[in-house]
């Protein structure tokens, strides 16, 4: 039996978007929110991509349920960063059973790490931006990290695709 998650899922019927990272940060425990460190950009990219109309802060990550976006992580039992996690805290068949019962249109990894635990494909064989297979019914995609640590990396054209997609299917 797993333990309790460290940051509890936002999901139900109806969503259009559910994003999953790999694992809350020790920021994101400590605050119970999603994306929750001050030197993560997720909400300023959220806004800035135009998934939402204002910026909203991680402790109103609740609030995007009702704009049709949920929130997950494939390793829903450690904190931290991704080498700091275990190999058994990783729950890819609960992920699945979850997409199952929900039945989101899209799901986005916030980073390759997320989604090559759940794709089965190294990250250096996964790019960015809307992927080849669906989990069941639901689309996949692949955004650049808005940690800190991934700065360098990080390119808003994908959340800027996604944003396009979400927001035609919202009418």
């Amino acid at each position: 039996m797993r333990p309790p998650p460290v940051v509890p899922d936002l999901l139900g019927a109806n969503l259009l978007l559910v994003f999953c990272g790999t694992a809350p940060s020790r920021v994101s425990k400590e605050r119970q929110a999603y994306y929750a460190n001050p030197g993560n950009g997720f909400w300023k990219t959220l806004h800035r991509a135009g998934l939402t109309d204002k910026l909203f802060a991680p402790h109103e990550y609740a609030q995007l349920r009702a704009l049709g976006i949920g929130f997950t992580d494939v390793n829903k039992s450690e904190w931290g960063n991704d080498d700091e996690l275990t190999p058994a805290g990783f729950d890819v068949p609960g992920l699945i059973a979850k997409l199952r019962r929900w039945r989101p249109a899209r799901i986005a990894f916030t980073s390759k790490t997320a989604a090559s635990h759940v794709l089965g494909r190294g990250t250096g064989h996964i790019s960015y931006g809307r992927q080849p297979e669906r989990l069941g019914t639901t689309e996949v995609f692949v955004m650049p990290s808005t940690s800190g640590h991934a700065v360098r990396y990080f390119d808003i054209a994908p959340w800027r695709e996604l944003a396009r997609i979400v927001n035609l299917s919202r009418g």
